[in-house]
């Protein structure tokens, strides 16, 4: 290569060897500047004296802009619409109020249980106070009755039929306390108002029926001998 060999003089090849390489070289130039010059199309931005990038708040990078959300108002029930009823605890009994049924106990006593034929037993109408406070209640006579059945269901015995009585008597019961009212019996047999004959009932097993105007006892057995 150093040496070339040809018809030629010596000083023709070297030139020639000399404009190939200048070629190459300027080929080689020619691509460095285009490549430099592709990479360099958005020129470097200018900043102005006196302005500085303002940048992003480190809220905005997690979370999106308020601005673009919707905020969700809360619900409200329709015009007219009733709100949510709360159920209350009921109410107990209150301490000088009526006393109500639920709250008295009525027991008719015979006394005694049994009695021959043509006697004239008592029978004692006990109204008692089973409620947790005191109470008030109506004890009139007029309000107070006892009757007497037989076995087959019939009333024989009503202790208004023939002698009504008209008292006023507003009673105050204590927790536990009980009041007694005794009716006596002519033993006989009568009818409301008092209409018909009355006469004396047979011997046999009955049964004693009081009330207190609208609250009603159990029943008691009675005897007659």
């Amino acid at each position: 290569m150093l040496h070339p060999v040809g018809p030629e003089p010596t000083a023709v090849y070297w030139r020639r060897r000399l404009l190939v390489l200048g070629g190459v070289v300027a080929v080689l130039a020619g691509g460095s500047w285009t490549a430099v010059a592709v990479g360099s199309d958005n020129p470097p931005e200018t900043v102005v004296a006196g302005d500085s990038p303002v940048p992003t708040p480190a809220l905005e990078q997690v979370l999106p802009s308020l601005a673009a959300g919707q905020l969700v108002p809360p619900a409200v029930p329709p015009a007219g619409s009733a709100a949510p009823e709360t159920t209350a605890p009921p109410a107990g009994p209150v301490s000088g109020a009526p006393c109500t049924d639920d709250m008295i106990a009525v027991e008719v006593r015979p006394d005694p249980p049994a009695t021959p034929v043509g006697s004239k037993p008592t029978f004692d109408l006990v109204v008692t106070n089973v409620s947790p406070v005191a109470c008030v209640r109506a004890l009139d006579a007029g309000l107070r009755e006892i009757v007497l059945i037989d076995g087959a269901g019939n009333r024989v015995w009503g202790s208004n039929d023939c002698f009504p009585e008209d008292s006023s008597e507003l009673v105050t019961l204590q927790p536990g306390e009980a009041a007694e009212s005794p009716v006596l019996w002519s033993g006989r047999t009568s009818n409301p108002g008092c209409a018909g004959d009355r006469s004396a009932p047979a011997a046999g097993s009955y049964t004693l029926r009081g009330r207190l105007d609208t609250k009603t006892s159990a029943d008691a057995a009675f005897t007659l001998t």
